[in-house]
């Protein structure tokens, strides 16, 4: 079947991660079941007319505009493959064009608030599952790193006499981040905790309250529950940890071309967004403090 080659072609040649390919999939499935239900027709008979109907349907739907532009990236992504396996004769895409996105800065908590949460003994008890809750948060913001490559960070990837992490980025892409040393003694502190608590030692760094491996919905609770009680905004995910960790780097004086190494962007285009919320920052400080302002 076209689709499983594609994912197969995803996973073995670009690499991608198995989150971003189940979010391939599901916008693939989605997109076939409308041509079946609406057109009764082929993924070999589509026809550009065919795919923006599909675009009129989600966005009818109140889809939002950024989530239709990954599924029409999806589906460019689906056709030139299938053009260059030449399973259809013509791309359907090649005149689609994607609804346009508002463009959107990073949500961030300040690092005031961050290190209040961290450094408070109002938060956090002596049980392993809290101290597993901080090592989450201490890690995911000291390092900047994503959720995927916290679940596959390992005890091996932790170089005690280095001070740093290795970690397996998109694309297979290992990188190295150096971390405090408060961090590194508190990883210390927990991976003792934890063996001493679990008979069967786990080498994933974070694990669930029975000792196996953590799962994503777990650190995503960990983080909303932890960051509601600094944070009045609606978004409370690991990725807004990160979005911290590269704000406050750039607001200490960090370089850019460093963050991005750090973050392990491809680009400096995606890097860049962070001076966005540096300039808005100046800005506040500019109105609350000049007299004329």
């Amino acid at each position: 079947m076209l689709i499983t080659g594609f994912l197969a072609y995803l996973q073995n040649e670009k690499r991608y991660s198995s989150h971003t390919i189940l979010a391939y999939q599901n916008d693939l499935m989605q997109f076939f079941q409308f041509l079946q239900t609406d057109f009764n027709i082929g993924v070999d008979e589509v026809e550009p007319t065919h795919v923006r109907s599909f675009m009129v349907s989600l966005l009818t739907n109140q889809i939002s505009a950024n989530a239709v532009g990954r599924k029409i990236s999806t589906l460019r992504s689906f056709y030139k493959f299938a053009q260059q396996e030449n399973k259809v004769l013509n791309n359907p895409m090649l005149l689609i064009k994607a609804p346009k996105v508002p463009k959107r800065l990073p949500v961030f908590v300040e690092e005031t608030k961050i290190d209040y949460l961290l450094d408070s003994v109002d938060f956090f008890d002596d049980t392993l599952s809290s101290q597993r809750d901080k090592i989450v948060l201490e890690i995911l913001f000291g390092t900047g790193i994503r959720l995927a490559e916290l679940l596959n960070l390992k005890e091996t990837d932790i170089d005690f006499y280095e001070c740093t992490i290795k970690v397996m980025g998109k694309r297979s892409k290992e990188r190295i981040i150096p971390i405090h040393a408060v961090l590194l003694q508190q990883l210390k502190d927990y991976i003792k905790f934890k063996h001493e608590t679990f008979s069967k030692k786990s080498n994933t760094v974070v694990v669930t309250n029975t000792g196996s491996a953590a799962y994503a919905k777990l650190i995503y609770r960990i983080v909303n529950n932890y960051l509601g009680f600094i944070s009045t905004q609606d978004k409370k995910s690991p990725h807004v940890l990160r979005h911290s960790f590269a704000s406050s780097l750039l607001n200490n004086g960090a370089d850019l071309n460093a963050i991005k190494e750090l973050l392990g962007h491809a680009s400096l285009a995606a890097t860049q967004v962070y001076t966005h919320n540096s300039v808005e920052r100046l800005k506040s400080i500019y109105k609350q403090a000049h007299p004329k302002a």
